[in-house]
C-alpha cells in the first residue's frame, strides 16, 4: 500500500505504483500540458512513457509518430534571413538537440588564417585578425572539403582567398574649412567591400564573384588617416561552430513552447478591458454583444507567458495558462551565408548522420 498527494494536495492511499501515476481523471492534461501557476510551473517533467499511467499504451510506435508529426512553415523573409515554423509531435530532448546541431554543427565557410604583410592603421594585429574572422562569407560550404590539419596553403577545394589592400590619403578636392573626415581623406572607412576575392586554381571557372564575398559589403573593419594602409592576405576554411563561434551561420536559434490561453469563466465590462492589458497585443480582445463587452481569446501565440494576469485576485482564477508539451516554435536568423531554410534542412540532415552512426555502433557492438 503507498500513500501520497495528488496535483490539488489531497491525500489518497493506492496499491501499487501504477495507480499512483494518476490519482486523479486529469491525466491528459498533465502528460500534454505545462500548466503556469502563480507560484510555480507544474507538469515540467516528460510522462509519457510506457507503464506510467494505467490504461494508456505509451510505448513507441513509428506508425503513431508519423501520423502525428508534422512541420509548418509560419513566416520566411528572405532579405532578413528569418524562419519561422513549428514542430509538433516531438519530444523536447529531439528538439534541443535540432537547435544545437543549427548553432554548433551546421558547416559554414568564415576567415582562419591571416597574413599581415602592413598594418599602419591604430588596430592592432591580434585585433585585426579577430575582426575579420567574425565577417560572414557568402560561400556554399557544401562546394567545399575540410581543410587537413597542418596543410599552411589550401588549395581549390578547401580554401578561399581574399585580399585587402587599401591606402588613405589626403583629398586633394577638400575645401580649406571642412572639417568632415568623409570629404578630407579618400579610403579612410575601410569596410567588407574592400576585400577582393582572389581565385585559387580553377575556383575562377566555377564561381563568379557573386558566389564567394562577405554577405554585407558595409561592414566597418577599420579608420585609417593619411599614410596609414593595409595590406592583408585571408584565408577562409570549413568549419563548424562548436570549434569556434564564426563558423556558426545562425545569429539566433530557438524555440518555445505554444501558449495556451484558457477562460474558466465569463469576463465582462471593466474586467474584461483589465484582461486584456495584462497580455501581449492580439492575445485577447473584446467582443461587444448587444451593448456589452466581454473578453475572447483570440491569438494564444502571441502571448509571452509573462503571467502578469496572476497579480490580479479578480483575475487569476478566470484565466488558465499553459502550454501544449510537444509543440515547438521554432526561430531561425540567418547570419547570411546560407537562407534559413537551407540551414533546417542540412541541421536535419546531420541529426540523421548521428541516428546512423549510433545504429551503426549499436549493430557493430552486438556482433562483437
Amino acid at each position: 500500500m503507498t500513500t501520497g498527494y495528488d496535483i490539488e494536495g489531497h491525500f489518497f492511499v493506492v496499491n501499487s505504483l501504477t495507480e499512483m501515476a494518476a490519482p486523479n481523471s486529469n491525466v491528459e492534461e498533465i502528460r500534454n500540458r505545462v500548466i503556469l501557476g502563480e507560484y510555480g510551473v507544474r507538469n515540467v517533467h516528460t510522462t509519457d512513457f510506457p507503464g506510467n499511467y494505467r490504461g494508456y499504451d505509451d510505448t513507441w510506435d513509428q506508425k503513431k509518430f508519423e501520423e502525428n508529426f508534422r512541420v509548418d512553415i509560419i513566416q520566411m523573409d528572405e532579405s532578413t534571413g528569418t524562419l519561422e515554423f513549428d514542430m509538433v509531435g516531438i519530444d523536447a530532448a529531439i528538439a534541443n538537440a535540432f537547435r544545437r546541431i543549427l548553432l554548433a554543427e551546421v558547416p559554414t565557410m568564415a576567415v582562419e588564417k591571416v597574413f599581415i604583410y602592413n598594418n599602419t592603421s591604430i588596430v592592432q594585429d591580434e585585433i585585426l585578425a579577430h575582426r575579420l574572422g567574425l565577417i560572414p562569407i557568402k560561400a556554399d560550404p557544401r562546394l567545399f572539403e575540410y581543410r587537413s590539419a597542418g596543410d599552411e596553403e589550401g588549395t581549390e577545394i578547401d580554401t578561399i582567398q581574399f585580399q585587402l589592400n587599401i591606402k588613405c590619403s589626403k583629398n586633394p578636392r577638400a575645401t580649406k574649412d571642412s572639417t568632415d573626415p568623409s570629404e578630407l581623406y579618400l579610403n579612410h572607412m575601410v569596410y567588407t567591400k574592400h576585400m577582393k576575392w582572389i581565385p585559387i586554381g580553377n575556383q575562377a571557372d566555377l564561381f563568379s564573384e557573386a558566389d564567394i564575398c562577405p554577405v554585407h559589403d558595409d561592414i566597418l573593419i577599420a579608420k585609417l588617416r593619411p599614410g596609414q594602409e593595409l595590406d592583408i592576405i585571408m584565408h577562409c576554411v570549413k568549419g563548424i561552430g562548436q570549434d569556434h563561434a564564426k563558423f556558426s551561420p545562425v545569429a539566433t536559434a530557438s524555440y518555445r513552447l505554444l501558449p495556451e490561453i484558457s477562460l474558466m469563466q465569463v469576463v465582462e465590462g471593466d474586467l474584461a478591458e483589465k484582461l486584456k492589458l495584462c497580455f501581449s497585443k492580439g492575445v485577447i480582445e473584446i467582443e461587444n454583444v448587444n451593448g456589452r463587452k466581454f473578453a475572447k481569446v483570440v491569438n494564444s501565440r502571441l502571448d509571452t507567458c509573462s503571467r502578469e494576469v496572476l497579480r490580479y485576485e479578480e483575475l487569476k482564477n478566470k484565466v488558465k495558462l499553459a502550454r501544449v508539451r510537444d509543440h515547438f516554435i521554432f526561430s531561425v536568423e540567418s547570419t547570411g551565408i546560407l537562407p534559413p531554410d537551407v540551414l533546417v534542412s542540412e541541421a536535419i540532415k546531420v541529426l540523421m548522420s548521428k541516428c546512423r552512426r549510433f545504429l551503426d555502433e549499436l549493430d557493430s557492438s552486438q556482433v562483437e
